[in-house]
């Protein structure tokens, strides 16, 4: 259907109403950024919308792809199918029933085909013994056989346009010329394959799934081109419990199990990374759904992809049980090949709550001194014990992270912010050799590893080449951020501010000519980024913290100590695994939540403060970090997370050092530099030279000439004499007080929590 038909017969107003919006007096909350007010103007009569807060604006198609945070191509796809299911008024034109026709008859076609497979089983002996093997009645379910031979009916004389249509849809495709009769060669899709049909939400058929029955072992899967559908197909909209398996036979062989028929819904997801879209807004749909049920793979990969699938389902779909069942073999229809099908009722009554079956791990403090270890925990336990950080922060330290507390804690709930709408970044700044790599580095290993990317180096083009959905709930851990190069960083910056990246590319299409398209990666990471230059790229990346490596002679003494303590055995590896893993578990059992701070508009930051509106956004953030990480102790009003004043003071705690670091005009190492400097000349009259400080320090000569070069350009020294052979002397210029500044800041913030907890305890009282 053309782009200009589809404007003329579709409305702004039917799009509206399709998702639930209803604009007031042509206003509407703007869903492209976090808009206080409705600043989103709606022009019914022409189909247009502008938002006066971003400045977004656009057409009835744009409007799709931007409330759906899809491509430009998928719009359209949306737009055509608003109007197949009679969403256009009855006063439009439907002159263009032609293109309509077209798409019906592309579902009917494949309907067709199916009939076709659906023939090819029962004529076919090795798919009729594979399917038996694989304990699936063929009478009962909707399988068919590709025996490759659907396009000879049209050589032989049979229907016209067969191939044609065979290649539109992706189940041919050219292969040179047939060097029997000098014809066309053609390659079959999905060839010696069984075939389950995927449909949607009319229960159409849209595509197909393929399994190769040739070669078992290396378990063969197709999909048509552009899939989309779903197995067996849409649940009924009065579906209270619906249960999700990984694989398509594994559907199909409980499908064919008349009591769960009955009693469930099923859907098949497309693997342990197939909860797709439109799987999520088939479940969305669904409002009385009351509990989801995972019949996911024993495997490892399997068990984790239950974990993650089912906080994708908390966050999109709201307040829903998520269970999950033990099999007694490797997948379901394994179960079913093995055991009789009663089974699976005594399975589904044992079904257990993902989020509250962690097995037990013993956790323990890196440096027990007089107080006694702590009683083995399950994850749940020590989610739900008071003083969660400070214990969370003694397995950090167990993992292998030594010093830096307030900074590793910081880290670490930054890191897990993938795990939301709208992720924080970190950008680690400190000299060469710091430790920043490292420190990164390990607070990723607490990571779920199946979420972590690790890249040393990224192309220009690279962030662009990702698939649609690889970079969603991912995190990116960046080892050399001034490495990169401009249109990297470029990229990279358009990334974290938009969570999507669009480009234009180059593809052949069926008969090898080029073709524009247009390619999109959406983006819902966390990353982490070591740099020695931070502040250079801070301004241009929304939502990042710049954290300094602390350098101080003590934390090098600490790290040198640990070292020294385990080359010599006395760091028990075992023991950090444990923690690493258990950290692991930890994270893999937060739920997704929404936090409301009933306290946000009663905290104020210094006035001294640089850049307080982006510093002010940053506080507001960790704190609700820290309500998130503290989920398990916390209120849950109409599916939001509620703050609580404990999580203000301990986000204040964990975000004093950079609050301070906005205040000071030095950034985190060159103030750690300047402070050991007026510590070593300790007063201001006092002349030095620049190789007695290197050599008391011990750094670098280009390190040093840093330091000294953006000191002196900020007049904080000057020099007074020498001369280039024997040194040029310095003092001085600006000697200020950090200590104190420290000090009013500290007691401006405690002072503001103080007050909150005594107007809290007032209104208790009463």
């Amino acid at each position: 259907m053309e782009i200009s038909t589809i404007k003329e017969r579709l409305s702004l107003s039917e799009v509206l109403k399709h998702y639930n919006l209803q604009p007031k007096n042509n206003m509407l909350k703007c869903f492209m950024h976090d808009d206080k007010t409705a600043s989103l103007q709606v022009n019914l009569e022409k189909n247009f919308y502008k938002c006066h807060g971003c400045g977004k604006t656009g057409d009835v198609i744009q409007f799709i792809e931007d409330y759906e945070k899809i491509s430009k191509h998928e719009a359209i796809k949306k737009a055509e199918s608003f109007l197949l299911n009679n969403k256009e008024p009855a006063t439009r034109n439907v002159a263009s029933g032609t293109a309509i026709g077209q798409t019906k008859m592309s579902a009917l076609f494949l309907e067709k085909v199916y009939l076709s497979f659906r023939k090819g089983i029962f004529n076919c002996t090795p798919a009729k013994e594979y399917v038996k093997n694989r304990a699936l009645q063929v009478e009962e379910l909707e399988i068919g056989f590709n025996s490759g031979q659907l396009h000879y009916a049209e050589r032989r004389g049979g229907e016209k346009g067969l191939i044609p249509n065979l290649l539109e849809v992706g189940l041919l495709s050219l292969a040179g010329t047939n060097s029997r009769t000098g014809g066309q060669a053609y390659k079959t899709f999905g060839i010696k394959s069984i075939v389950f049909p995927l449909k949607n939400k009319e229960n159409q058929i849209v595509s197909f799934y393929f399994r190769s029955i040739v070669n078992d072992k290396e378990a063969k899967h197709f999909y048509l081109k552009n899939r989309s559908g779903i197995y067996p197909n849409y649940p009924k909209s009065d579906t209270k419990k619906l249960i999700l398996t990984e694989a398509i036979i594994d559907c199909a062989s409980l499908l064919q199990i008349k009591e769960i028929r009955d009693n469930y819904s099923l859907i098949s997801c497309f693997g342990t990374n197939g909860l797709n879209e439109e799987i999520l807004k088939a479940i969305k749909e669904l409002k009385d759904l009351e509990e989801i049920i995972f019949c996911f793979d024993q495997d490892k990969a399997g068990k984790e992809a239950v974990l993650k699938c089912g906080n994708v389902i908390m966050r999109e779909c709201g307040n829903v049980k998520i269970t999950s069942v033990e099999l007694p073999n490797n997948d379901v229809n394994e179960t079913l090949q093995l055991h009789d099908e009663t089974i699976f009722t005594e399975l589904l009554k044992n079904r257990k709550d993902i989020f509250l079956s962690s097995e037990k791990i013993k956790v323990t403090e890196a440096e027990p001194k007089t107080e006694p270890r702590a009683e083995p925990k399950t994850v749940i336990e020590f989610l739900e014990q008071k003083g969660l950080l400070q214990e969370l922060n003694k397995l950090i330290e167990k993992a292998g992270i030594i010093g830096e507390e307030n900074s590793r804690l910081l880290l670490f709930l930054i890191i897990i912010s993938y795990l939301n709408k709208n992720p924080l970044h970190a950008l680690v700044q400190g000299s060469s050799g710091s430790g920043k790599t490292h420190i990164i580095s390990r607070i990723a290993d607490l990571m779920p590893q199946e979420d972590v990317l690790r890249f040393t180096r990224i192309t220009e083009s690279s962030l662009y080449n990702w698939g649609e959905f690889d970079l969603f709930q991912k995190i990116i851990i960046i080892e050399d951020l001034d490495g990169l190069k401009e249109d990297a960083l470029y990229a990279l910056r358009e990334f974290i501010s938009n969570q999507v990246l669009r480009s234009s590319v180059t593809i052949k299409d069926k008969k090898g000519n080029n073709k524009s398209s247009h390619k999109i990666v959406k983006g819902q990471f966390s990353s982490l980024s070591a740099t020695t230059k931070g502040e250079t790229y801070e301004d241009n990346m929304s939502r990042s913290f710049l954290l300094a490596v602390d350098e101080s002679k003590e934390q090098t003494q600490r790290i040198i100590e640990y070292q020294n303590r385990r080359n010599a055995g006395e760091i028990d590896r075992n023991e950090q695994e444990k923690a690493i893993g258990f950290v692991q578990k930890l994270v893999r059992n937060l739920k997704y939540y929404e936090v409301i701070n009933p306290y946000a508009t009663k905290l104020q930051l210094p006035e001294k403060v640089h850049k307080i509106r982006r510093l002010n956004e940053m506080y507001q953030a960790v704190i609700k970090q820290v309500t998130f990480i503290n989920q398990y102790q916390r209120e849950v009003k109409n599916g939001f997370l509620i703050t609580e004043i404990e999580d203000i003071e301990q986000a204040t705690e964990v975000l004093f050092e950079s609050i301070v670091l906005k205040v000071d005009e030095l950034d985190g190492s060159l103030r750690q530099f300047y402070e050991r400097l007026k510590k070593y000349v300790k007063n201001e009259n006092q002349e030095f030279i620049l190789r007695e400080i290197r050599q008391e320090f011990n750094i670098s000569k280009t390190q040093m000439f840093r330091y000294i070069q953006a000191l002196t350009e900020l007049d904080y020294i000057k020099q007074t004499g020498g001369f280039s052979n024997k040194g040029i002397k310095y003092k001085i210029s600006y000697w200020d007080n950090h200590q104190k500044l420290r000090t009013e800041i500290k007691e401006f913030l405690n002072n503001q929590i103080q007050q909150l907890k005594n107007t809290n305890g007032t209104q208790k009282e009463r």
